[in-house]
């Protein structure tokens, strides 16, 4: 059985990890609105992108994308996870995903390119027997978000004009709301044509067209660069919102069980302590007692033994 001290030393630690979890909890909340706040200011960036690729198009008769798929013989991924853990499945779902999607497109083990983001996609991605190309770490706030952006990008480049990977598919959490998100895909490159389609038939707003001077092919080149900017951003944004979305969801979940084993941890207390004190108790009476009967022995006088 427990002593009482040992008990009140499993209190103060159980409600020191409780704060712990709370803080966490607190971090990940705010997170979660940091990253939602970045994914809503890209949306008129993504606007800005999207409306000078009309121009553009709409400025050509022909678009220099194919209209057939183009089969597929190397593909390249990127699976956004997480570095740190104590975020459920966040990572384990993902991953799957990702290895459940590169099986489908039929591409060889030796013909897939996987760059991951985070230590424990890594390790997960491993698992599966598949080949880390490169691995990044997750940046820590929006700030960092940029640079690792514009270094995945330069990645890509090599990929496609290198080793000649004509498919490339962004893997992450899609961020829904409160602690809830989805594995999503996005298919980076080929560019969608059916989507170039659609801006080049939009209508443009005002009466006339904006002109633009610079050579198509390097405008049309720079503006398909800005919407893989924006396309990773965005996935690295949702991933990040996912993370912190799941690792609420998991110190909840914590904090619950915290609070049930420390309500126990009270209880057995409390029924320790009420021992205690009840045998305290017993042993001052059973003791007074035994100093009552004494007394009384003292008061009895001796028979004379010659009566």
């Amino acid at each position: 059985m427990q002593t009482i001290e040992s008990l009140r030393r499993k209190i103060r630690s159980t409600q020191d990890l409780l704060s712990v979890v709370k803080t966490m909890k607190a971090l990940a909340a705010v997170s979660i609105r940091q990253y939602q706040r970045a994914v809503e200011s890209l949306v008129d960036y993504s606007d800005t992108v999207e409306r000078g690729l009309q121009v553009v198009l709409q400025a050509q008769e022909e678009i220099q994308v194919p209209a057939r798929p183009v089969p597929i013989t190397r593909v390249g991924a990127i699976v956004f996870g997480s570095d740190q853990g104590l975020c459920g499945q966040f990572n384990a779902q993902v991953v799957s995903h990702a290895q459940d999607e590169l099986d489908a497109l039929g591409a060889a083990a030796e013909n897939r390119y996987v760059l991951t983001v985070g230590e424990r996609s890594k390790d997960y991605m491993e698992r599966f027997d598949m080949e880390i190309y490169e691995n990044l770490s997750t940046p820590s706030s929006t700030a960092g978000i940029t640079p690792m952006v514009q270094e995945i990008v330069m990645i890509l480049e090599e990929w496609h004009f290198v080793l000649h990977i004509q498919h490339i598919f962004l893997f992450y959490n899609h961020y829904l709301s409160g602690a809830s998100f989805k594995p999503h895909t996005l298919r980076l490159l080929p560019v969608d044509r059916a989507w170039l389609d659609g801006l080049k038939a939009r209508k443009w707003e005002s009466k006339s067209l904006p002109l633009f001077t610079m050579e198509w092919d390097a405008l049309f080149a720079s503006l398909i660069r800005e919407y893989l900017f924006v396309s990773i951003y965005r996935a690295f944004t949702e991933s990040l919102a996912s993370e912190n979305a799941s690792r609420l969801a998991a110190m909840q979940n914590a904090e619950k069980n915290i609070q049930d084993h420390l309500e126990e941890i009270f209880a057995d207390y409390h029924r320790q302590r009420q021992m205690t004190i009840t045998e305290e108790l017993l042993d001052i009476v059973s003791g007074y007692e035994a100093m009552k009967g004494d007394t009384r022995l003292d008061k009895i006088t001796p028979a004379d033994p010659t009566t």
